[in-house]
């Protein structure tokens, strides 16, 4: 059976100089003993970055596909890992993202059918990175758009922004919204534990998530279509949830101003990966809430491991056409081909 990973991650040497030469956050330093590295999101949050991390996101060939023959994957969709170009100065991102998906695009020519790739952008020149967008995607192939959950100082929602999200569904490609450390400071007190992968990381996001609904954007622009990982960041548990401000407003004024309940968007617009998300009882959730046509298989590679997003899957009690629909048909629906 044919699966798609949507969500798998890699560093490019431009990008690890950049991290490491950084003088604020986030940055990445070494460390005095073995297995020591960091990468700093922000003083209070330091992110273990040991030497096998750092050397899977950095393999491309032998080691990689090997994983990915070993469990049947027939191809990654990889894309930038966090924190991303978006809280870099606007002019080194943009030369890094410029690089780094010249760099995908040639590495999914060199291994063709088993790579394709997310273009990454430097946000915070708008223009400069719609265009980045539209010649990733039409003149390198390229997916679509990974972009982080904030960019240090502002979300993605906000309205300076917008015009990367007209030339996404102009182009007709996904945006992959992923986690990083969140930007409220109250989140980051215990350090990597609570601002990263098991709690802010997932927060954020749906706080992302739900501005990018409010601000009206998907109104203005309804082919837009952003991806989730992780089973939804939480947002198939608060479904109806979500709505109370829309159905309930107690003074019709107070209802946000959006053409649809915030879960209509969440159906309508966004799909959601299994990665790094290996509890039963939130895919039923996420299925009872979205529908299987919305999941799309993740890998969360080298951050998880690829054994076990593959193997949940597997034992799922599920049958053998939804399985198809979560490794390649939907992705194959949402126009990516394996």
């Amino acid at each position: 059976m044919k699966k798609i990973d949507l969500e798998a991650h890699f560093y490019t040497k431009e990008y690890l100089d950049a991290l490491a030469g950084n003088s604020g956050y986030p940055r990445l330093v070494e460390g005095n003993e073995e297995q020591s590295r960091r990468l700093w999101y922000a003083p209070e949050v330091g992110q273990p970055f040991a030497d096998f991390l750092l050397n899977a996101l950095t393999d491309f060939g032998e080691e990689r596909i090997k994983q990915m023959d070993a469990l049947g994957v027939d191809v990654q969709a990889l894309s930038l890992s966090a924190p991303g170009l978006e809280q870099l100065d606007p002019k080194t991102g943009t030369e890094i993202a410029k690089k780094a998906n010249d760099f995908l695009s040639n590495v999914t020519k060199e291994y063709p059918g088993r790579f394709m790739g997310y273009a990454s952008l430097a946000p915070k020149d708008p223009a400069a990175a719609a265009d980045e967008l539209e010649r990733s995607v039409k003149e390198l192939g390229l997916i679509g758009w990974n972009t982080h959950s904030n960019y240090g100082d502002s979300y993605i929602d906000e309205e300076r922004y917008w015009p990367i999200l007209e030339r996404a569904a102009k182009l007709n490609v996904p945006v992959y919204l992923h986690p990083t450390v969140p930007a409220i400071p109250q989140a980051r007190t215990y350090g990597f534990a609570i601002a990263g992968a098991p709690f802010g990381f997932g927060m954020e996001t749906a706080l992302c998530m739900m501005r990018l609904i409010y601000s009206g954007v998907f109104d203005k622009y309804p082919g837009l279509t952003v991806i989730l990982g992780h089973l939804g960041e939480t947002l198939p548990f608060l479904m109806t949830r979500i709505d109370w401000a829309y159905v309930r407003p107690f003074d019709p004024a107070a209802r946000p101003k959006i053409e649809k309940k915030p879960s209509e968007y969440l159906r309508n617009n966004v799909y959601l990966t299994t990665s790094g998300n290996y509890y039963e009882p939130a895919f039923r959730c996420t299925v009872e809430a979205m529908g299987i046509d919305r999941i799309l298989l993740g890998t969360d590679y080298p951050y998880e491991d690829m054994a076990e997003s593959v193997h949940f899957i597997e034992e799922l009690p599920i049958s053998v056409e939804d399985r198809e629909k979560i490794y390649y048909r939907n992705a194959e629906q949402m126009g990516i081909q394996g």
